[in-house]
């Protein structure tokens, strides 16, 4: 696990989930973690929607004040610089879906490049924009041209949310292999809950990455 690490992905990808989990990881890992929400696009699954259990499980949350509220202001806190100043302290930066989301973290380039950082392409298999490897390879291309940073490493988050079983998986392995060899870049994990990894083969065991689901959906509340 390397300090600095950017999650990226499509809408719908599943990849703010990715993030808080994998923040709460560093924390356990390293004693201390700092997430920083630059979503300036998507209003809904926000990192800072789990302000308060990260907040409690001593993960340092960055977020736009506006989050979580009706008003609609792309901004990001001047906080985030203290992410590139405290190099003690592993971070995670949650960025808006798709290359638009990646133009806010172009701004911190001049930062980031100094950096051995890991820069996660977050992909649901599931979800229509990015079912084929065509689809894929495109918004890699956009998000790295957009951010200038270079995407290091591949998830398959694929996915139904709470619906979620280990069929989701069947015949994506194939296409991440090529997304893989298109992009030069490395499959490091599967990601998702531990009942819909438990069904994987064991050679997958050594890149599994159990998710715990924190984003509530807008019907949950209803139940």
């Amino acid at each position: 696990m390397k300090r600095l690490n950017i999650i990226t992905g499509h809408y719908g990808s599943g990849k703010t989930e990715f993030a808080i989990n994998y923040a709460l990881c560093l924390k356990q890992r390293f004693g201390k973690a700092v997430i920083c929400d630059m979503d300036i696009v998507n209003p809904y699954f926000r990192t800072n929607d789990a302000n308060a259990l990260l907040t409690a499980s001593g993960v340092k949350v960055i977020a736009p004040e506006y989050a979580g509220t009706n008003l609609d202001l792309p901004s990001l806190p001047c906080d985030v610089y203290s992410v590139f100043a405290d190099k003690t302290a592993p971070a995670v930066l949650d960025v808006g879906g798709d290359e638009e989301g990646a133009v806010a973290l172009g701004q911190y380039y001049p930062y980031i490049k100094n950096e051995d950082y890991e820069m996660f392409l977050v992909i649901n298999a599931k979800r229509p924009d990015t079912s084929d490897a065509d689809s894929i390879v495109k918004l890699a291309h956009e998000i790295q041209q957009s951010s200038r940073c270079r995407i290091t490493a591949l998830v398959n988050n694929t996915n139904l949310s709470y619906l979620s079983s280990p069929c989701d998986f069947d015949g994506t392995f194939e296409l991440m292999e090529e997304v893989s060899k298109r992009l030069s870049v490395p499959l490091k994990y599967i990601s998702g809950t531990a009942e819909s990894l438990a069904g994987l083969k064991s050679e997958y065991d050594s890149i599994k990455f159990p998710l715990k689901l924190f984003m509530q959906l807008p019907f949950d509340a209803l139940a």
